[in-house]
């Protein structure tokens, strides 16, 4: 598996939606799943935009930069859906929604310097408008997607789409406050939350080989599929009841759950 043994940078697509406005706060903090508005300048957090059912319409992070000002960063393929979206729920809200344009890396090997990123599961941050550092080596897309998977971080498109509760993802504890005030899909994310638990879990699985769309089998019963890839590892969504400790079996190879943290 990819690892990072000194600092690196690596390219990473990305979406900004720009909102701004006297009401900038008050209404981001009424549509996203996070408290926007507890955020400080230069401060950010996950954040879910979601259907009143509680379905992902677009991850994010926010990046507050004033009082009235702040900047989403989003998926790449999601920046005009998440700029529809908002603008369509806007009704009287004195607040300008509109893509930007920026430039952007990761850096990985250090925490400080940009906005904190923890997808790769190695001290990061995003650094928007930059150059990067001329010591730094450059980590290819392959590497960047098994440091991802090996991290057990879901990807809009992959592990995220419109039938994958937060829960499921391993999103609410990421980009959920359920003491900041009502949002789109907050009742179902907190029934959920507060009375039961996800019927499956993102899961990181030990697996020689693998393909996305792969069917995980635990003696006999397709238990899950496979979302994500690379050699050694893979990500999945794993049935509830599966023990930890199975033995599974995925495209005719043995495989393992690897343990979750405490």
């Amino acid at each position: 598996m990819a690892t990072v043994t000194s600092l690196s940078v690596a390219r990473r697509p990305r979406a900004f939606v720009r909102v701004r406005g006297v009401d900038a706060e008050d209404y981001l903090q009424r549509m996203l799943s996070n408290d926007v508005a507890a955020l400080s300048p230069g401060e950010s957090c996950e954040a879910l935009l979601l259907t009143p059912k509680g379905r992902v319409i677009a991850p994010m992070r926010v990046l507050r930069h004033g009082d009235d000002d702040f900047l989403l960063l989003t998926e790449a393929e999601l920046g005009e859906r998440l700029v529809a979206e908002l603008t369509r729920m806007r009704f009287a809200a004195r607040a300008e929604i509109a893509l930007e344009e920026h430039r952007s890396f990761v850096l990985l090997g250090t925490g400080s310097g940009g906005i904190p990123n923890v997808d790769y599961g190695v001290p990061a941050v995003e650094v928007l408008d930059e150059d990067p550092p001329a010591d730094a080596s450059e980590l290819g897309d392959d590497e960047l997607e098994a440091l991802r998977i090996d991290a057990g971080t879901p990807r809009f498109g992959r592990e995220i789409d419109d039938q994958i509760l937060p829960a499921e993802a391993g999103l609410v504890e990421r980009a959920v406050s359920f003491t900041k005030g009502c949002f789109p899909g907050q009742e179902p994310l907190a029934r959920l939350h507060h009375r039961g638990h996800a019927n499956r879990g993102l899961r990181v699985l030990e697996v020689e080989s693998a393909e996305p769309g792969n069917e995980i089998v635990w003696e006999g019963k397709v238990v899950g599929r496979v979302t994500s890839a690379v050699p050694g590892r893979a990500l999945g969504y794993v049935r509830a009841e599966v023990p930890a400790d199975a033995v599974l079996d995925i495209g005719g190879q043995q495989a393992r759950m690897r343990p979750t943290q405490a």
